[in-house]
């Protein structure tokens, strides 16, 4: 079906049935993706609140009636198998409930690895694919575990990669894994486990031209547009944040949610900043916020949101991001995600769900408390990072509640439901007079958090509160680099230089200052100001939103580490005793695993397009990071530089630039990242 107007489409398509889109072997579950599903015969909505450890199991006719089941800790994601079984993947309690059809109460608890946040199905409803974040041996690595639902035993577990998160199964037999901080897939095959494919060309194909691979429409080469005239800087963008994953019904295509990170170097020195930094010294960069550097098609934000298409053979199907024409050769999905709103931005596209027909897409977007309705066989319009213009007359925003995680389709193709996670909401979505619209919102709990968690969370997650951020230009949140309030993977290339970004949960961040890699914020009025004022673009916030944000980072745990209380106790003997011969405790140390002094140990990027700024170390180093939740913070460094704890360790061993690593044997090195790991 092809149409210039999504609103005439979209009505075709949600009197469609389930029914018209055929059986395939692999493909299933694609209809729903996050904290919602649905019954197959439209009659239940199963929500998962990860605030409250419970499923919902809402009337589908009557949204007031509804029932609470509680399940493990945090569920994030649900599945409803052929045979009406539920899932529920529950994130910190290592576990996945199962709740069996008719039952309003768990059946089973299956035991698995370290957060499980993906979940799928075979067809045959005999084998449920589960997607943990770690291995419990390996947190370095995340697996995708098979595991047969009549005896409940594994049939087989398979590291994949460093953090995955979702899982989508193929007519093909193959089923495609999102890594989160890399921003790839990996493809596998979905009856032995093994890894067919360990990565994608998505990020060769997005930079074609930046890369200088070459790219011609019809013989004639196309030149891109730089960020600066004349410069030479890097103009990549890489994809990362990759989350949700889903088949087209034919189980023959796949769309994946993701943010395109900006490579340009970032003004993180505005001049309205009267720091000591000073008037800032490369005026080409200046502007209304740091975030908001030039796109290679016009003003950009550092993150764009987007739909990225692979083909069943994991190859992507994706526009070349300098060749602003918007060439495509597949018939897929517009692949930015805009706004035709003025004002209402689009941004963190967390979870997705796809009409019967396969006709559109429904993308959940977390910091922007919206929903994207596209097309997924229309081309792009235009291929550029603004908002305004992408997709302008194909691209339906539908607003909703607060943080929503979760969204499915009914089977019967006539409306959709998402759960609105900070305010425990679930909204109806129906199409009415050619656009589709909330038709009804219910509330399923309450607020068990503090209220200031609650509302600093809110803060801390939105893109369109304009104290926070610039809604018109950017459509940020600070959850745009510190996704699922954690940290991203990304090295920033900044005025400073190369900057990681740094974790913040399970830190005590509010007893670390100064702040920064650079250490130059003494207060945590200074640091936020700057960040919301002169980064991305808000008017700032009050003394009261700054306590709320505070106290959101302050409650949310470091990530699930078994190794914290299941490290043997004489590997940590051995561990604490490297760490006392390194003198790594003489940096970090005390409650925090910090100082909060500064130090060159060595990492100082001196070459190269974008090194460290020495002018702007303002102390005569960097900030000691604190050690605590340190063990799944990768990659580590203000560079990012050392992949692995070992490997930062290995990193100029042999000269103490970071400790006295040199007194170190090869078995005491494994015995100090054990301990590190453990904190």
């Amino acid at each position: 079906m092809k149409t210039r107007l999504l609103a005439a489409a979209l009505v075709v398509s949600l009197s469609l049935s389930w029914a018209c889109a055929p059986e395939t072997p692999g493909a299933g579950g694609s209809s729903a993706s996050g904290s919602v599903a649905m019954s197959r015969d439209d009659s239940l909505v199963y929500a998962a609140d990860s605030d409250l450890d419970a499923l919902f199991v809402v009337n589908a006719k009557d949204p007031s009636s509804f029932t609470k089941v509680a399940v493990g800790r945090e569920p994030e994601k649900v599945l409803v198998a052929p045979d009406e079984t539920v899932y529920v993947a529950n994130r910190r309690g290592r576990s996945v409930s199962v709740l069996r059809k008719g039952e309003q109460q768990v059946s089973a608890t299956l035991e698995v690895g370290i957060e499980p946040v993906g979940l799928a199905i075979s067809s045959d409803a005999r084998t449920l694919y589960v997607v943990n974040a770690a291995s419990r041996t390996d947190l370095d690595v995340g697996t995708v575990m098979a595991i047969d639902t009549r005896t409940q035993q594994v049939k087989w577990e398979t590291p994949v990669g460093a953090e995955p998160r979702g899982i989508t199964l193929l007519a093909s037999g193959k089923a495609m894994v999102t890594l989160f901080k890399s921003g790839d897939v990996v493809t596998l095959d979905a009856t032995t486990g093994q890894v067919e494919k360990s990565s994608s060309d998505v990020f060769r194909q997005l930079n074609r031209t930046a890369l200088g691979i070459t790219t011609t429409n019809g013989g004639v080469s196309l030149s891109p547009k730089p960020f600066f005239p004349g410069s030479t800087e890097n103009q990549t963008r890489r994809p990362r944040a990759m989350q949700a994953i889903l088949a087209n019904p034919q189980g023959s295509q796949v769309y994946v949610a993701s943010l395109l990170a900006s490579d340009a170097t970032l003004n993180t020195r505005p001049a309205s900043d009267g720091g000591a930094a000073g008037p800032f010294p490369d005026s080409r960069l200046r502007g209304t916020s740091g975030y908001g550097a030039m796109g290679p098609c016009g003003p950009a934000s550092v993150a764009a949101p987007a739909v990225l298409t692979f083909g069943d053979d994991g190859q992507a199907q994706v526009d070349d991001l300098l060749a602003c024409g918007g060439l495509t050769v597949n018939e897929r999905p517009p692949m930015l995600l805009g706004s035709n709103t003025p004002g209402v931005p689009v941004q963190g596209p967390t979870a997705m769900a796809i009409d019967p027909t396969g006709t559109f897409l429904f993308v959940a977007n977390r910091e922007s408390n919206n929903v994207s309705i596209i097309p997924t066989t229309q081309k792009a319009p235009k291929n550029d990072f603004q908002a305004s213009n992408v997709g302008a007359t194909d691209q339906q925003v539908v607003n909703v509640g607060a943080g929503p995680n979760g969204i499915a389709v009914s089977g019967d193709g006539k409306t959709a439901w998402v759960f609105n996670a900070f305010d425990h909401s679930l909204s109806k979505l129906e199409a009415a007079g050619g656009r589709v619209r909330q038709a009804q919102v219910q509330v399923l709990g309450g607020d068990v958090l503090p209220a200031n968690v609650v509302a600093g969370r809110k803060l801390f997650f939105s893109a369109t509160d304009s104290r926070m951020n610039n809604p018109q230009q950017l459509g940020i949140s600070c959850s745009t680099c510190h996704v699922e309030a954690r940290e991203d993977g990304h090295v920033w290339n900044t005025t400073e230089g190369p900057r990681n970004t740094p974790a913040l949960t399970g830190k005590k961040l509010e007893h670390t200052a100064p702040f920064h890699w650079n250490g130059e914020f003494d207060t945590v009025t200074q640091f936020m100001l700057h960040t919301t004022r002169d980064r991305m673009g808000g008017v700032g916030p009050s003394k009261e939103m700054e306590s709320q944000l505070m106290a959101f980072i302050m409650s949310v745990q470091a990530p699930d580490n078994p190794f914290t209380t299941g490290t043997p106790a004489d590997e940590l003997v051995r561990g604490k005793a490297a760490f006392d011969k390194a003198a790594c405790g003489t940096c970090h140390g005390g409650a925090t695993l910090t100082d909060n002094k500064f130090y060159d140990v060595g990492t100082y990027v001196r070459t190269g397009p974008v090194p460290d700024r020495q002018e702007f170390l303002f102390h005569g180093g960097l900030n000691t990071p604190s050690l605590l939740g340190i063990a799944r913070t990768a990659p580590f460094l203000h560079d990012g530089s050392a992949p692995t704890l070992k490997a930062r360790i290995l990193m100029g061993k042999e000269q103490d630039r970071h400790g006295r690593t040199s007194h170190l044997t090869a078995e005491e090195v494994d015995d100090l990242v054990a301990y590190v790991r453990s904190l």
